[in-house]
């Protein structure tokens, strides 16, 4: 297994195509695996919004704290539930099924000063897409993974998650089978596209500019999606 990262990219603008980007500056393979940072495709979307055009509701006047009560009504459009508040601190859940920070929105990595950047309407969708791109420019059948960096329930820092997903299986699913010593794994499921995006953030960085990464060398080639890395609300022990 290889994780490179793909160097060279501009500054990604709305309306640029993402994956003649990317194929310029790598040769691909099918059974290659792109994980792109969810803001190189929100910023090619045009998902983002400036906070001079944000009016702030009562409600974000009253969560947002000592932060800017624009961004905090920025995470409040992008909710559809208010999962955990520690002023100014957000957990939310998105219109995707997130449950995340902030609702996904962020200032870092934004076009411009006084910008904030949202997530994808349909990251899963987003993916698919530029699947499909990459494979009309160079018949090459790859997975994409759209990355994002969640923080975890009782855990210190945040990893690279999969929100959006084509062409790989996301889920490696061990139930049935039995280990070494003939135990049968009752609920044993890998989260293969979260490991991806993990591991293709450590050459990505947050600072440096490299938002797309090649994983090579692994056979996780199939047909899913990030919709079934979300927990069933049911199973959810932490709501």
């Amino acid at each position: 297994m290889n994780v490179l990262p793909v160097t060279g990219l501009p500054e990604i603008r709305e309306g640029d195509d993402l994956a003649a980007l990317v194929v310029e500056r790598v040769d691909l393979v099918d059974g290659d695996v792109l994980v792109i940072a969810q803001k190189a495709v929100s910023k090619s979307e045009g998902r983002v919004v400036r906070l001079d055009e944000l009016e702030p509701s009562a409600r974000a006047l009253e969560l947002a704290g000592d932060e800017d009560p624009r961004r905090t009504e920025a995470i409040l459009r992008e909710a559809v539930e208010v999962v955990r508040v520690r002023p100014p601190l957000l957990i939310v859940q998105t219109r995707h099924g997130f449950i995340c920070a902030s609702a996904g929105v962020d200032a870092s990595n934004a076009p411009e000063p006084g910008m904030l950047v949202l997530l994808p309407l349909d990251p899963d969708a987003s993916a698919a897409r530029i699947r499909e791109r990459v494979h009309e420019l160079t018949r090459a059948r790859v997975g994409v993974i759209v990355s994002d960096s969640f923080g975890r329930p009782f855990r210190m820092g945040t990893t690279d998650v999969a929100i959006g997903a084509a062409g790989v299986r996301v889920l490696q699913d061990l139930r049935g089978t039995r280990d070494r010593i003939g135990h049968e794994l009752r609920s044993t499921q890998i989260a293969l596209a979260d490991e991806l995006a993990a591991a293709a953030q450590l050459v990505m960085g947050k600072t440096d500019g490299i938002p797309v990464a090649l994983v090579r060398g692994l056979d996780v080639a199939g047909d899913g999606n990030a919709r079934e890395l979300v927990i069933p609300p049911e199973r959810d022990l932490f709501r």
